[in-house]
């Protein structure tokens, strides 16, 4: 199929202009593309042909994405996500017509990556059945050295920027598009108050969180570190035995109890975008008291997980992506979803009070041979928030869009076009 054969239906994107500057380039390169838009953010951030309104009630989602397939003959589904319902039931319509699915996320190999997979992502990505046996037969045809792990997030304030923009823009459409309901809980105004807040706030946020490292770094004691993630992340909702983030921290915190050395403490890290919509810290306390503990439990509000992880005896998570960087300084970690890189040659499987007091080492040959096989594969370098981030990411990815076969099977056949180095971003 050639590119002027090729026909692109985009869903919702990562907030910014992202996907505009994706379609774009799809389009010099021959093809045709379409934008759905749910809101007046996607419409702000789509100024360019191609953009269809969607304004009805959503359950008429189905119906009027099937029409829109069938009118526009797509051969490709762009989306940003695969679980929230307007893409899961797109992904659905998709397969069953074989139009082929593209979905972007934030990276596996944070923060210099993005994941780039087609048919699914995290629970529903190609990796969560394959073996290691297989990626190490791949990579037998590569031979390039790896790029060390990064220490920062990369860009969280154009992150935060975009984020709070667009849910103001979302706000300020409520007229013109009265039918759309977030894919999330709350209402599009207390999202866009939630991210105004956080991002007023990080001044006096970043004077907390400098005093809590700075309490534990210098507390001389053992610690383990859980990794808290965002309670309406797609990962942790769709993904996970969890109703709640407060369900994980009961039982973290009564492992640590039953199984921790009575000299070890406990460091829960928050996720870097935690708004407050969850009472963690709370939560957190209570459970500290009730088990006797409060000396012993400690919480720090985001910031630079590799500080923290530099000196931990081990991490527990649910299923957050930021378990790879524990893997890749050989701690010992333990998960409790279903994870990509959760495989039993470096994750591991105790109970977890037998983990807190004797955690099991990954293997971590094993696991450099798995983050090699994802960097010659799913993660592109690059970011959807800063300039010079997409510009990274649109060297390489619009390629593999077009190619005919995915990242996976592109490494398998020996098809899959030399990698960008980490420099381009920094």
């Amino acid at each position: 199929m050639t590119n002027a054969n090729r026909r692109f239906l985009f869903l919702q994107g990562p907030h910014g202009p992202w996907f505009h500057r994706l379609g774009a380039m799809l389009r010099a390169a021959g093809a045709e593309v379409w934008r759905v838009g749910f809101n007046l953010g996607d419409r702000v951030f789509w100024p360019g042909p191609g953009y269809i309104r969607f304004g009805e009630a959503h359950d008429l989602w189905p119906a009027t994405c099937a029409r829109i397939m069938a009118d526009h003959q797509i051969t490709d589904l762009v989306l940003y996500g695969d679980t929230r319902p307007i893409h899961a039931q797109a992904v659905a319509l998709a397969k069953a017509r074989g139009i082929t699915v593209h979905v972007f996320e934030e990276g596996y190999l944070r923060p210099y990556w993005v994941t780039y997979e087609r048919g699914g992502a995290n629970g529903h990505s190609r990796l969560m059945t394959l073996g290691l046996a297989e990626m190490q037969t791949a990579l037998a045809k590569v031979d390039l050295d790896l790029p060390d792990t990064p220490g920062t997030w990369g860009d969280m304030r154009q992150h935060m920027f975009w984020g709070a923009l667009y849910h103001g823009f979302v706000a300020l459409g409520f007229r013109a598009y009265r039918n759309f309901r977030p894919h999330r809980s709350l209402t599009v105004g207390q999202e866009f108050r939630l991210y105004l807040k956080r991002f007023l706030l990080m001044p006096l946020h970043r004077l907390e969180r400098r005093l809590a490292t700075y309490r534990i770094r210098h507390g001389g004691f053992p610690y383990h570190l859980a990794i808290l993630q965002l309670e309406h992340d797609a990962s942790f909702r769709d993904h996970s035995p969890f109703a709640s983030m407060t369900d994980f921290l009961a039982l973290v915190i009564e492992g640590f109890a039953k199984g921790a050395p009575p000299h070890h403490h406990l460091v829960f890290k928050a996720h870097p975008l935690e708004d407050g919509r969850a009472p963690l810290l709370p939560e957190i306390r209570r459970l500290a008291e009730l088990h006797g503990l409060r000396d012993r439990i400690h919480f720090v509000r985001g910031g630079k997980l590799a500080q923290m992880l530099n000196d931990a005896r081990s991490a527990v998570t649910v299923n957050s992506t930021a378990g790879q960087q524990a893997l890749w300084r050989g701690l010992p970690l333990r998960v409790f979803g279903a994870a990509v890189y959760a495989k039993p040659e470096f994750v591991s499987t105790q109970p977890l009070d037998a983990f807190f007091a004797a955690p099991m080492r990954p293997d971590t040959r094993s696991y450099r041979d798995y983050r090699h096989f994802l960097l010659e594969t799913s993660q592109i370098v690059g970011g959807f928030y800063a300039s010079r981030g997409r510009r990274a990411l649109l060297r390489q990815v619009v390629d593999m869009m077009l190619a005919p076969e995915d990242p996976y099977q592109a490494l398998t056949s020996g098809t899959a076009a030399p990698r960008q180095q980490l420099r381009l971003v920094r």
